[in-house]
């Protein structure tokens, strides 16, 4: 990349994160960091809706945070957001002015997305040996990760954070045994599904990383003189706070005023999992997220290469017909090169486009019936490395739409998307379905496609190639069918 300096920003549950680095030869250097506590998880309701007050402080963070990235370009940013924002009902609304207020697009991850990049920011910052074991305990979420050198061997998100389990078990501020108890057995209870699989993986080095256990480290520090978190130090600091009675008359070292409000709901968490997984002791480390999306999105892995490698997986795990894939992959990109001035799309779509393409036959694990439909669920909730949420939902809205009658009202909403442009997709790739049907090389003739009045597309074809090919044609001429049912109009002409 040509650009020197590059910016990455977590939107999490509690605080929103910045990192900015300079390229030095191949590898990237931090030179600013920027973090503001936003408390966007405090503003989520019973109902899963931001309030407006946790907007208004999300909204002023980001205002800030686009002030210093005055100058840079869309390729130079990447900005993530986490837990809270894959809940909130109402995230739309926020997302729409969180990207005018920054002044950047927002992408939404999942939570296995969110622990395979706080694993390569870890990956990537600290020297580690053999297999590790990383462990992030966020706002909103929890992300447990075994990988080694640079790869992930077993990922997963879990739903409890400091802000959820601080309004749960101990929102009147006081501090108890029992409500110490009730947490921790919570957060076991909660990891319970996963923790056969990450003892039975193993480990050689546990890293923990976030705010919440870089306090916890302090505290234990404080105790120990060692750089390090050990079971009876986390025993040790729950003994202090029950004997304070009260969070506001807690005065421990190494616990600053911001942290005290969910100290007690991070230490439970923690004292869960080193139960849960048998810990002795911890270390930390300074990566995470944001260095994460720095060094996956603009360092040497960068993400179309993880991308890539993704669908890789999943065409073989699923048992894709390649062949038939390509050659709806070629004609719907021979079709998108013909339209896409006509119908602005830029190369994004291009490459949504050959995703769904190549993933349109999915859904044939399950079974030919709904093809359509078995296709847009496995896309929509398969674990999807490289991806976030959008992207996901965007494939799964094209495949949904391949082929049979269109029912437009079955179309989920899309925040990166314009609906107009998802529908001009959706077109292109039926007709590249259509003309592959025969499933042979080599059976098309050099297609001419354009676009006529108030959007109706004009596709020309050989009148002797019409001839030869008449089950081809009846599949077009079907197709024209379905598009006219919705008032889109597919002119067939042959020359």
């Amino acid at each position: 990349m040509n650009e020197p300096h590059v910016a990455t920003i977590d939107l999490g549950s509690n605080s929103f994160h910045m990192a900015i680095a300079r390229y030095q030869g191949d590898s990237l250097r931090i030179v600013d960091r920027l973090k503001e506590q936003v408390r966007l998880a405090e503003g989520l309701d019973e109902r899963l809706q931001l309030s407006k007050e946790a907007m208004a402080r999300g909204l002023a963070c980001l205002r800030v945070f686009g002030e210093r990235l005055r100058g840079f370009t869309a390729g130079q940013v990447r900005v993530a957001g986490t837990f809270t924002l894959r809940e909130a009902s109402n995230a739309g609304d926020f997302l729409h002015q969180a990207s005018q207020a920054l002044g950047f697009p927002i992408d939404i991850i999942s939570g296995n997305e969110e622990a395979r990049l706080i694993y390569q920011g870890v990956a990537h910052t600290q020297h580690t040996q053999g297999k590790v074991l990383v462990i992030d305990i966020g706002g909103g979420s929890t992300e447990l990760i075994i990988g080694q050198g640079f790869d992930c061997k077993l990922v997963s998100s879990h739903g409890m954070g400091c802000v959820s389990f601080t309004r749960q078990y101990f929102a009147d501020g006081h501090l108890n045994e029992q409500q110490f108890i009730q947490a921790s057995d919570a957060a076991h209870y909660l990891l319970a599904p996963v923790l056969s699989s990450y003892i039975s993986a193993g480990w050689d080095q546990v890293l923990g990383c976030s705010g919440t256990i870089k306090t916890l480290l302090e505290m234990c520090s404080a105790i120990t003189g060692e750089q390090c978190i050990d079971f009876p130090g986390l025993l040790y600091i729950r003994a202090q706070l029950i004997a304070a009675g009260h969070i506001d008359q807690v005065a421990i070292n190494g616990l600053s005023e911001d942290r005290k409000p969910l100290i007690a709901a991070g230490l439970s968490i923690l004292l869960g999992l080193f139960q849960g997984l048998n810990l002795d002791n911890m270390a930390f480390s300074d990566g995470a997220l944001r260095e994460g999306l720095l060094y996956t999105t603009f360092g040497r892995q960068n993400h179309s290469s993880v991308q890539s490698h993704t669908l890789q997986t999943l065409s073989h795990q699923y048992g894709v017909d390649t062949q038939q894939a390509e050659r709806v992959r070629s004609t719907a990109l021979e079709l998108f090169a013909q339209l896409h001035q006509s119908w602005q799309l830029d190369g994004a779509f291009a490459e949504l486009l050959a995703g769904a393409a190549l993933f349109h036959e999915i859904g044939l694990h399950v079974n030919f019936t709904g093809i359509h439909r078995h296709s847009a669920y496995i896309l929509r909730h398969s674990d999807l490395p490289g991806f976030n949420l959008e992207q996901q939902k965007t494939l799964a809205a094209l495949v949904r739409f391949h082929r049979k009658a269109l029912k437009l009202s079955e179309l989920e909403p899309l925040a990166a998307l314009p609906e107009a442009q998802l529908w001009r997709l959706v077109r292109i790739l039926r007709l590249a379905v259509a003309l592959n049907r025969r499933r042979q090389d080599k059976a098309l003739p050099v297609l001419l496609v354009e676009l006529a009045e108030q959007d109706s597309l004009r596709l020309q074809l050989p009148a002797p190639w019409c001839e030869h090919n008449r089950m081809l044609l009846t599949t077009l001429q079907r197709e024209q069918e379905y598009q006219a049912k919705v008032g889109w109009q597919l002119e067939l002409v042959k020359l």
